[in-house]
């Protein structure tokens, strides 16, 4: 529909910003959500779904535009923009690029030159499937047949949107999510994403801001169905990207019932399983569970972009019990396959149980909980909520004070003015997230980059906060909270991701932080400066 739309338009010699796509029938979510329509011309060398391609950016994609034309560097370019917006490792090149160097790395056989199994070599499979046994603490040893090679998980969501779903049809997403998703699936796959929104606010069954239940899981999916939507699919991403929330296991039950009462396949992403830093959080693996659900139906995603710092390296591997689903995604692998020489490093990082576990893993887990509590610390002397998990290079942050009218545009007038300052964030709009206001921010980098990085948000905020407050001096008949971040403010700054948050949990440095916060929404300490007493 969306194709067809703006093939007609082209005809007519309309603009994109005369029409609304909706991958969801009647959904109310114009394009400016995920495009860029200023300026479009519809071009004659390109298909329709060519000129979609061409348009399909969001502030996400104009902000590495700019980026990548004036990247940071302490010495070449320390006025460039610092980037808080791509989930990227960077703690842990040193460790990584002495690893990938070394002897047992460097081989070149005849057969990794050549053309492969499309699932990938039997080789790299095999210690794909001791390895998730180990790491996901599968009850039985995982088989090297269930195993799928392809070059990153974006691949991997493009190759079972195809073969799960007919153009059109749909799979089921809570949001925020990670947006490239969105680029995967209906971009690339011709597949429609279904929303289930949720937000900050803790009512009925939720404990937690922005908590994903059955609930919420069934009303999307019957809404979906009342407008003629074919839903095949649930897609759930656990550590969840940007929120941090880690699933329980009675969680992950919850939601595989809910998908197998409905005949619903589940696309399992735990592309950050390793990348839980602390040790109060547990991370459950689907692949752990005593018994799934609807084993035909479950599939799980894994790489190792993220859990070992190699975001250049593409590699992502499937797990599926389903041999119709794995030769079908094996089928498109031509498209997406792993040159042999790194599918002979992937093995041999893997195989290396005892550097993982003694070595990496123990080193990145301690650099990333140091960047996630140096960023922390800062948002709490800021006075500025957010999400308090333990999992991710993400930290999910409530600017909702920072908006006047609490609208998208004013949130990404907000985004802009932080790459105006050289530092790039990622809004709430690019993760489809249902509240104005909200921020992801990237820890996972080297300490000078993070210092640099907080100080200009910092003078961001500062700027923002006395323009509000004169502007509500013109307007004093205005409430101060009009607009502004509810009651959940309390939660967000102490919550973690396992039990439900209660005053009497708080530690005092999330009170302190509390404390701090309600101080700087005061515009006590605006009227009684320093310089005033003096």
């Amino acid at each position: 529909q969306a194709l067809s739309e703006i093939e007609g338009m082209g005809e007519r010699g309309g603009n994109l910003q005369e029409m609304r796509v909706r991958p969801l029938a009647k959904r109310r979510v114009d394009m400016h959500g995920f495009c860029n329509p200023s300026s479009f011309q519809r071009s004659p060398y390109l298909s329709a779904r060519g000129n979609f391609a061409s348009i399909f950016q969001g502030s996400s994609e104009e902000g590495y535009k700019a980026y990548h034309a004036d990247k940071y560097d302490e010495d070449k370019n320390p006025n460039g923009i610092i980037n808080f917006g791509t989930s990227e490792n960077k703690l842990c090149f040193d460790l990584m690029s002495k690893r990938l160097t070394q002897a047992d790395m460097n081989v070149i056989d005849p057969p990794l030159l050549q053309y492969p199994d499309w699932k990938g070599h039997l080789f790299l499979r095999e210690e794909v499937a001791r390895f998730l046994t180990y790491y996901c603490k599968a009850p039985a040893p995982l088989k090297a047949e269930n195993v799928i090679v392809l070059n990153g998980c974006g691949s991997l969501f493009s190759a079972l949107a195809t073969v799960l779903c007919d153009p059109g049809e749909a799979v089921l997403i809570a949001t925020p999510f990670y947006g490239g998703i969105t680029q995967s699936v209906f971009l690339y796959g011709n597949v429609k994403l279904v929303y289930v929104y949720l937000d900050s606010k803790i009512t009925g069954t939720s404990t937690r801001p922005f908590q994903l239940t059955v609930e919420k899981l069934e009303k999307a999916l019957q809404d979906a169905r009342a407008e003629g939507v074919t839903v095949r699919a649930l897609i759930l991403l656990n550590p969840q990207n940007p929120l941090g929330d880690i699933y329980s296991l009675s969680e992950l039950r919850d939601y595989l019932e809910f998908a197998k009462r409905h005949e619903l396949h589940v696309i399992v992403d735990e592309i950050y399983m390793l990348s839980v830093f602390d040790e109060s959080a547990t991370f459950h693996s689907v692949l752990g569970m005593d018994r799934l659900p609807d084993p035909q139906r479950t599939h799980v995603m894994w790489g190792i972009t993220k859990d070992f710092a190699v975001s250049g390296i593409r590699f992502g591997t499937l797990y599926t019990e389903n041999q119709d689903v794995a030769n079908a995604v094996a089928s498109l692998c031509y498209f997406h396959g792993v040159c042999g020489p790194v599918q002979h490093k992937v093995a041999q990082l893997l195989r290396d149980r005892d550097w993982i576990n003694q070595v990496y893993l123990r080193a990145n887990h301690a650099r990333l909980k140091a960047a996630h509590t140096f960023v922390t610390d800062e948002l709490k002397t800021l006075g500025v909520p957010f999400l308090n998990r333990n999992a991710g290079f993400f930290v999910w942050i409530d600017f909702r004070k920072y908006l006047k009218t609490g609208t998208f545009e004013e949130e990404l007038l907000l985004w802009k003015r932080f790459l105006d300052n050289k530092v790039l964030l990622s809004c709430g709009k690019a993760f489809e997230c249902g509240e104005p206001g909200w921020f992801r921010i990237i820890f996972a980098d080297k300490t000078h980059r993070l210092q640099l990085g907080m100080q200009r948000i910092r003078k961001v905020l500062e700027e923002r906060e006395q323009e509000i407050l004169a502007e509500e001096k013109e307007q004093p008949c205005q409430s101060d909270q009009d607009g502004k971040a509810d009651s959940t403010d309390e939660v967000i700054f102490v919550s973690r991701h396992q039990e439900p948050t209660c005053a009497s949990s708080s530690s005092l440095g999330d009170l302190i932080g509390l404390l701090q916060q309600q101080m700087r929404s005061s515009d006590w300490l605006q009227k009684n400066t320093a310089e005033q007493f003096a």
